[in-house]
């Protein structure tokens, strides 16, 4: 066997360790969380307010799931008088808990789906989306693609990798390998789209980043180490709102995982976006909010 196809798979269960370092907690807490948030958020018999007209729906990162990934945003929002809602996606066939692997452009479908059923439970015109890595990334493919753009007021994305993930340029290895690409596509459709130039990436983003009738705004983080660089999260386009955590306050170490799972900085800045008319100054000081 050539050395480099000795280095096939060696690269490839790299890569999956570099993202699976970034799944938000464990099978086991993810089983221990779902009466958590059967009691919680997911009530579908919940009706949005007339502060806050939209139910939020919450979209998890690669390696994520619809509970683990919102333990601490969910109930923030739900103290908030929001209708809360999160979903599974991309799931591939025996692995459990670890979601966001499969093809992006049909996890955009699953996601279409739930938002349908969102709507036809609370009875609102439109939702709001909250997303957090490829969570904030995917939904542009339904807004775009899918009749999203009809359905959504408003995406939030948390480190979202809108032009792909380097993976603190992990991936940039990739071509000196021939054939590693195609694995990791064959074994994590997922992955292999949020590559920098993969064909999905290129697809989701020629002729513009964004729709018009829908709210963007993007929050990043410089310590990010999965999408990277992290200003290729920033979109472009006449109502995009992209913000920098440390121009906020510039003690907030969150890198890609905290960013989502627990800064309330962030949480502050998502707040903020659902709400525009009720925004506050978002500072270091939100963190105790």
């Amino acid at each position: 066997m050539l050395p480099w196809k000795r280095l096939l798979r060696p690269l490839t269960a790299l890569l999956l360790a570099a993202a699976a370092a970034t799944a938000p907690a464990s099978a086991a807490h993810a089983s221990s969380a779902a009466t958590t948030s059967s009691s919680g958020w997911n009530d579908y018999s919940c009706k949005p307010s007339a502060a806050h007209p939209r139910p939020v729906v919450l979209v998890h990162g690669t390696l994520g799931n619809s509970i683990d990934n919102w333990l601490s945003l969910a109930p923030y929002l739900e103290d908030r008088g929001y209708c809360v809602y999160s979903l599974d996606y991309g799931q591939l066939p025996g692995v459990p808990f670890f979601h966001g692997l499969g093809p992006i452009d049909k996890s955009a479908e699953q996601l279409s789906a739930f938002v349908d059923k969102v709507l036809s439970a609370t009875g609102a015109a439109k939702a709001d989306l909250v997303g957090h890595s490829q969570g904030g990334m995917m939904p542009r493919y339904y807004l775009k693609f899918l009749g999203g753009a009809a359905k959504v007021n408003a995406l939030v994305g948390l480190a979202p990798d809108n032009h792909g993930a380097t993976l603190s340029g992990l991936t940039n290895l990739l071509p000196y390998f021939p054939g590693a690409e195609d694995l990791v596509s064959a074994a994590t459709p997922g992955l292999a789209d949020q590559i920098p130039g993969s064909a999905f990436l290129t697809k989701l983003n020629a002729g513009g980043d964004t729709v018009p009738g829908v709210h963007y705004t993007v929050v990043a983080t410089k310590y990010d180490e999965v999408a990277t660089p992290w200003r290729s999260q920033y979109l472009s386009g006449s109502d995009v709102n992209n913000v920098l955590l440390q121009d906020l306050c510039p003690l907030d170490l969150s890198e890609h995982v905290a960013i989502g799972l627990f800064d309330r900085i962030a949480f502050h800045e998502v707040a903020n976006a659902l709400d525009p008319a009720r925004a506050t100054p978002t500072t270091c000081a939100s963190a105790l909010s």
